[in-house]
């Protein structure tokens, strides 16, 4: 009886021991990002380079396991243009230009094209480093839109990126995407050529690449294996 109760005893103290050589695995990361946006639209409809603006905001993911992530975004961006500058002639000979911003709160389903961790997870085959592509559904607010004064549609986001796991929860990445409007007001002008358009045909867009770092909370559940 005494060596049964000795036995499990130091089973009982070799499992935290076994679990703090592992990298645990989480389930979320919390963080932030920055860097620019840009405007393809009516008064740009080629250089997403053109006009470029400063963007941030906070970035969160779930993560289901090591290849696929739900990903969500609270972003600011500014957007800019000018008509004058492009090729383009209008029916009414005129041009025009803008400066605004828009608020950005979207979700999209992440997909890494390979494991990503490190640790224990090696074994599956995960890197450090892992490129990934995501598309989900994204609300915009654009502020300062003239002459509504403000604007609220839809969007459709879509884009690639990139991570590279600095610590066991240190993260760190290069995300681009494009969000793809529901509506042509967000450059303060609808229609200029007077071609009406149909879901994302002759609608507003924007570019963001963000630099973002998170840091990874809520550890998921782990057995003791010995």
């Amino acid at each position: 009886m005494l060596k049964i109760k000795t036995l499990a005893l130091l089973a009982l103290m070799a499992c935290p021991i076994h679990l703090s050589a592992q990298e645990l695995e989480y389930k979320m990361e919390i963080g932030a990002m920055a860097g620019m946006s840009s405007y393809l639209g009516d008064a740009n409809y080629t250089n997403p380079l053109s006009h470029l603006k400063p963007a941030g905001g906070l970035v969160a993911r779930y993560n289901f396991n090591t290849r696929m992530a739900l990903k969500f975004n609270l972003s600011y961006a500014g957007i800019g243009g000018n008509s004058a500058e492009r090729s383009n002639k209008y029916p009414d000979g005129k041009n025009w230009k803008f400066d605004t911003s828009v608020v950005d709160f979207g979700c999209q389903y992440e997909l890494n094209f390979f494991g990503y961790g490190t640790g224990a997870a090696t074994y599956k085959g995960n890197k450090r480093l892992a490129p990934y592509i995501h598309l989900g559904l994204g609300m915009t607010y654009g502020q300062g839109v003239k002459p509504e004064g403000s604007v609220f549609t839809l969007n459709i986001p879509i884009g690639i990126g990139v991570k590279y796991k600095l610590k066991p929860r240190l993260n760190v990445g290069l995300d681009w995407s494009a969000h793809f409007s529901l509506d042509d007001k967000l450059d303060g002008i609808v229609d200029p050529y007077g071609i009406k358009g149909s879901f994302l045909k002759n609608k507003d867009s924007y570019t963001m690449l963000m630099l973002f770092l998170t840091y990874d909370i809520m550890p998921k559940y782990r057995k003791c294996n010995n």
